[in-house]
């Protein structure tokens, strides 16, 4: 797997100050994405044992709530597999923490319906996540007054909430 980028101190991606990591490799190619190049699966930089080590470091201060998943696409299933074992170490160190991710994919549709019944990583990537903004970026939908979403057709969804009551739960932004 490659990445794009990681944001040390990101505010624009979920709640709270965050590490951001961009990953690599996107097969939806959104009218006007704004992050085109990530498109590509080998743009970027390999991602490694170091890069892991890297985002923990940035992931300790007690400011930092969390970690967000941006791409290119982190649910290719490729970009699962690279994924994965920094989830396990943010969650195993920092279980307080909380973890966002923004797909191209539906939750329901896709990830549980689908890549859920294909591939074992999916369910585990979707345990450690908290909050899933789903839905390809709709150009004709671009609303800049929505939180943490591009177009109206996206969703926040709460994931374990989700995967616990078998039901769509969305995730509100706090008054």
């Amino acid at each position: 797997m490659n990445y794009a980028d990681i944001k040390q101190y990101d505010i624009a991606n979920g709640t709270g100050v965050r590490v951001s990591l961009f990953v690599s490799g996107c097969t939806h190619h959104c009218k006007n994405c704004f992050n085109q190049e990530a498109w590509d699966f080998h743009y970027g930089k390999e991602f490694t044992s170091d890069t892991i080590h890297t985002i923990i470091e940035y992931l300790k201060p007690s400011y930092v709530a969390g970690l967000s998943l941006l791409g290119g696409e982190p649910f290719e299933h490729v970009n699962q597999l690279g994924l994965l074992p920094l989830l396990r170490e943010v969650r195993r160190i920092y279980p307080d923490k909380n973890i966002w991710c923004w797909s191209g994919y539906l939750f329901d549709r896709d990830i549980v319906g689908t890549m859920c019944q294909k591939w074992e990583e999916t369910k585990e990537m979707l345990s450690y996540i908290d909050v899933l903004v789903d839905g390809e970026f709709i150009e004709e939908q671009k609303n800049a007054n929505l939180i943490f979403r591009g177009s109206a057709n996206q969703r926040s969804i709460l994931v374990q909430e989700s995967l616990k009551t078998g039901s769509l739960v969305l995730w509100t932004p706090p008054d």
